[in-house]
């Protein structure tokens, strides 16, 4: 059984929640590769970014629209899959030396630190194109539904959203941006992807549209939340706890919430999109439903 690791103050019902999606999606990644007919150093290559830990917010948040909107669907876990290859892919490129540079990710080193380059660049891109195959063959889907969920992850993660969000990122290094700069950035960047698993959630519930809409709302605020507590832990996290070098952010001469808005600033920032976060889920029956807990935990996390 796979484990969280544990999080300060972290709500017992979210952990609980946690540990048995996680336990329920790894296998499914693992087995879309292993199944793989390919060239073996490139599973592996595959299977190390994959199965190095981290959160899994991303599915995460697909199985708890689904758990609020008291519904269940088979094709969960794939399509969960399918955006948590997308993100891992992402993650691999961004550390290779031409993006950032990065020598540890999640503790360990670097993919590409380990295969090489070259290996590394088409682990990614492996991955990038298995997502897509994991919805075309995920089961109990209508055909409208299937296609809906490639369109709007084509344009979660292609130049629309996160990957145009990377370039703005990097075309602002060294530059000065104001605070609506810095949002649109992570609106692409970040936000892209937590708006796509809140909506596959949404068409996978058959949610109403103005379920929807607030879903996309509540998005749209964890994941500012999400960079500015990231932006936050660079500064003051625990290189032990984070698996992350602390200071590279300001070394490569990024942008970040605490930079613009000073700490204090940032951390007012984060409570702010928590409580719109909060309120755009106030139509759940749940009293405590496991979206508001995410957003809790998105805040108070220390890696």
């Amino acid at each position: 059984m796979i484990l969280l690791k544990e999080e300060t103050g972290m709500n017992e019902k979210l952990k609980d929640f946690m540990d048995s999606r996680v336990n329920d999606l790894v296998p499914v990644l693992e087995g879309a590769v292993r199944n793989l007919d390919t060239d073996s150093l490139l599973k592996e290559s595959m299977l190390y970014s994959l199965t190095a830990g981290g959160k899994r917010i991303r599915p995460l948040l697909i199985s708890a629209v689904l758990h609020d909107l008291g519904r269940v669907h088979p094709a969960e876990l794939h399509v969960g899959a399918a955006l948590e290859m997308i993100h891992t892919y992402s993650l691999i490129h961004d550390d290779l030396p031409a993006m950032d540079d990065d020598d540890l990710r999640r503790g360990k080193p670097t993919n590409h630190k380990v295969y090489g380059e070259a290996t590394a660049i088409l682990a990614g891109d492996a991955m990038l194109t298995e997502s897509f195959s994991l919805i075309g063959k995920a089961p109990s889907l209508t055909d409208s539904e299937r296609l809906e969920l490639i369109l709007l992850l084509t344009s979660a993660a292609g130049a629309e959203g996160m990957v145009g969000g990377q370039m703005l990122d990097m075309a602002a290094e060294q530059k000065k941006l104001s605070e609506k700069e810095l949002e649109n950035v992570h609106r692409l960047k970040t936000g892209a992807l937590l708006t796509f698993a809140v909506e596959a959630g949404a068409v996978l519930s058959k949610a109403k549209s103005t379920e929807r809409e607030q879903l996309r709302r509540y998005a749209r605020h964890i994941g500012i939340a999400f960079q500015i507590q990231d932006d936050i832990l660079d500064v003051v996290g625990d290189e032990k706890i984070t698996g992350k070098k602390t200071g590279a952010d300001a070394e490569q001469g990024k942008n970040t919430y605490p930079a613009i808005l000073t700490m204090e600033g940032a951390k007012k920032k984060l409570l702010h999109h928590h409580t719109e976060a909060v309120k755009a889920v106030s139509f759940l029956k749940d009293p405590d439903p496991i979206l508001r807990l995410l957003a809790d935990y998105i805040i108070q996390r220390v890696s």
